[in-house]
């Protein structure tokens, strides 16, 4: 299969470590994403999310599915009206890591499950089908577990080392918060939490002060 990346040289590689080495690859760097020649295949644009403008020459390509990474706000805010029932465009999350795992996350713009798993089967992946909601699944809950990270440094119980030991060492874990907020980028954990917080106005949505402090030292 022929997969296009747009993004940078850090996505077209975990990209590549996903899917292996039985795919034609072709990495661009900025909108438009070039199609002439190309009659099939998949496109990941990790690019920000811009709207209709550049997925409007998608759909001129039968046989060309798109993954849009629309963290920060939904398939049906990007897309809805212009594009109708497309079928063809689904949402995923760019974060560093998060596309090379055993299961792609993925929400659908209509109702699309079928043909996005025979795609993922083409791609060689298991797919998790999540909600069309700002902060998908995954990355909510990541982001919750490092906002409350902040909170128990914030009051002084423990330092960010220890906090990071023993979420490892308690839970099992791969990465402690303040590690996995490294590995993120701080400022897409504060943008998704603040993003959240605006749909849903839970609590724990709320973005702690002292991660908010950290961003602006950025």
């Amino acid at each position: 299969m022929k997969i296009v990346i747009a993004g940078s040289a850090d996505n077209a590689l975990e990209i590549k470590r996903k899917f292996g080495e039985d795919h034609e690859y072709l990495v661009v760097a900025d909108h438009p994403i070039p199609l002439s020649g190309m009659d099939s295949g998949v496109i990941f644009d990790f690019l920000p999310e811009t709207g209709v403008a550049h997925y409007s020459s998608y759909l001129e390509v039968e046989s060309i599915h798109i993954f849009t990474y629309s963290l920060y706000r939904t398939l049906n805010e990007l897309l809805n009206p212009q594009l109708g029932e497309s079928g063809k465009i689904f949402g995923f999350c760019g974060w560093p890591t998060f596309v090379d795992r055993s299961l792609l996350e993925v929400s659908c713009y209509r109702n699309e499950a079928a043909e996005l798993q025979e795609i993922c089967k083409e791609l060689g992946t298991e797919c998790r089908i999540v909600k069309d909601r700002v902060g998908m699944a995954t990355p909510r809950v990541i982001s919750m577990i490092i906002n409350e990270a902040y909170y128990t440094v914030q009051e002084g119980t423990a330092e960010k080392a220890a906090v990071d030991q023993a979420m490892k060492l308690g839970t099992n874990y791969p990465m402690g918060p303040f590690e996995w907020a490294e590995m993120i980028g701080l400022k897409n954990v504060y943008k998704l939490l603040r993003v959240v917080y605006e749909d849903t106005q839970e609590e724990r949505y709320k973005v702690c002060p002292l991660l908010k402090t950290e961003v602006n030292l950025l």
